[in-house]
């Protein structure tokens, strides 16, 4: 994976953690979370039918991707769809993916989030008049000198703990399956089949977290494997559509994909076992290209994609890496024409075109400023969230003199990262010797207007 997000000309291709907000990072562990237009591309295409089927506007859902080998996607507060690496590696079709998101977006659909928080509040609710019933119970009992009394007292806290508990992981298990449910309608309703989230709840069910041996089905969050396995095999096999199969191109476009994530987040003995040398295949070929590229091999990386290159010229992804290996190694000139090709391939892409800015600005070409701009301006309209394409913009804007544009461009770089204090201060400072009420005084009085959430 790259350094980071293009900190010191790293490549967008992987951004950090750095770019999301930190309540996002929280929420999943403090794990990485990281950007690639290629797989986002690609996971957009896969979700946009089912949020379609679903009534889902995909404007209003954020796309999260996670560094995790572990098989899972899950939604989170605030409309939020967070998918782990493991998930799109593992999942040897599609449709595999497709009927994970599909689940995911029963949740998103049914507000689950929401509804699950009213339950939490609920539940307390509940354990804490029980709780406090056993207490006075107790103290009931502890004043009068009967013992009994006091250790009733203490079972009613106990029980009304253990009550509340029960309580919401039934209701965890009513919302998965309703998700379930959900998920196949949408799958049919898309034309597409269930065969790949039924193999895929297969694969939960064979493994040891998702053994039913010695469990109590009461306490578990999620249904028991075979239960669920069983309606959702059902339902599949009644649909027109159970045979149908994924495009050669989408398995071409995902099998591309999960060996980019290989080559990037995996060790070396790992993409060796995935991609052998013996393997000539394109995907292949993309992941040992990473993994040279990673491993200090600049220029055997270069010759290996050359090759990719010339099987598929109009990939935007190859362009893309071959920029980004030239970026991160000090040749920002040589970037450029490549990621300008892998631009004019993917041009609704704002995480190739803030690239394309940043290698402009770093080749300290005077020339290059206002196509600099350009891009770095239009890409972070379509992806707001990157501060190095911020700082990127900062840069330019210094370069051509405009330094209340360049302290405005870094108080947004600021404010995308976190740090309202430098945010604040910097957009200040930029108001102060902008036009009051041009648009740009107004995005950074914005800024100096902003109070942050408080925690809880």
């Amino acid at each position: 994976m790259a350094r980071g997000l293009l900190a010191a000309a790293a490549g967008v291709s992987m951004l950090s953690t750095a770019c999301l907000s930190p309540a996002i990072a929280q929420s999943a562990d403090r794990r990485n979370f990281i950007r690639d237009a290629e797989t986002e591309a690609l996971i957009q295409d896969y979700i946009g039918p089912i949020f379609k089927a679903a009534g889902v506007r995909s404007s209003s859902v954020q796309l999260f991707l996670v560094e995790d080998p572990s098989f899972n996607a899950f939604v989170a507060s605030g409309q939020k769809l967070v998918v782990n690496t493991g998930a799109i590696i593992d999942s040897k079709t599609p449709n595999e993916l497709i009927g994970v998101l599909a689940h995911e977006t029963g949740h998103l659909a049914g507000d689950h989030q929401a509804k699950l928080r009213e339950q939490v509040d609920r539940a307390n609710t509940l354990a804490t008049i029980g709780a406090l019933a056993g207490i006075g119970a107790a103290i009931a009992g502890s004043a009068t000198g009967s013992g009994d009394a006091a250790r009733a007292g203490g079972g009613i806290v106990a029980g009304s703990s253990e009550a509340a508990r029960r309580s919401l992981l039934g209701y965890q298990r009513s919302e998965e399956m309703a998700a379930d449910q959900s998920a196949l309608v949408y799958l049919k309703k898309s034309g597409q089949s269930a065969k790949g989230m039924l193999t895929t709840f297969n694969r939960f069910a064979d493994n040891t977290l998702f053994s039913s041996r010695g469990v109590n089905p009461y306490l578990q969050s999620h249904p028991m494997p075979r239960e669920r396995i069983d309606l959702i095999e059902r339902e599949a096999k009644a649909s027109p559509f159970y045979n149908a199969k994924d495009s050669a191109a989408l398995q071409a476009r995902h099998n591309m994909v999960r060996a980019k994530l290989v080559g990037f987040t995996g060790d070396t003995d790992t993409i060796m076992r995935r991609y052998p040398p013996s393997d000539t295949s394109l995907p292949a070929q993309y992941a040992r290209a990473i993994a040279a590229y990673r491993n200090g091999n600049s220029q055997g990386g270069l010759t290996m994609l050359d090759s990719l290159l010339r099987a598929q010229p109009k990939n935007p992804y190859f362009w893309e890496l071959q920029g980004q290996i030239q970026l991160e190694n000090g040749r920002a000139g040589l970037a450029v024409p490549g990621l300008r090709k892998a631009v004019a391939l993917a041009p609704r892409s704002g995480l190739l075109k803030i690239m394309l800015g940043q290698a402009l600005v770093e080749s300290g070409d005077p020339k290059s400023v206002n196509e600099a701009v350009k891009n770095l301006t239009i890409g972070l309209r379509d992806d707001p969230d990157v501060p190095i394409g911020y700082r990127s913009l900062a840069r330019a804007y210094a370069m051509r003199g405009e330094i209340p544009m360049a302290d405005l461009a870094t108080a947004q770089g600021e404010f995308a990262a976190g740090n309202y204090a430098a945010a604040k201060a910097h957009a200040a400072r930029a108001q102060g010797a902008l036009k009051r009420g041009s648009p740009a005084w107004l995005r950074a009085d914005d800024i100096v207007s902003f109070t942050p959430a408080q925690p809880g």
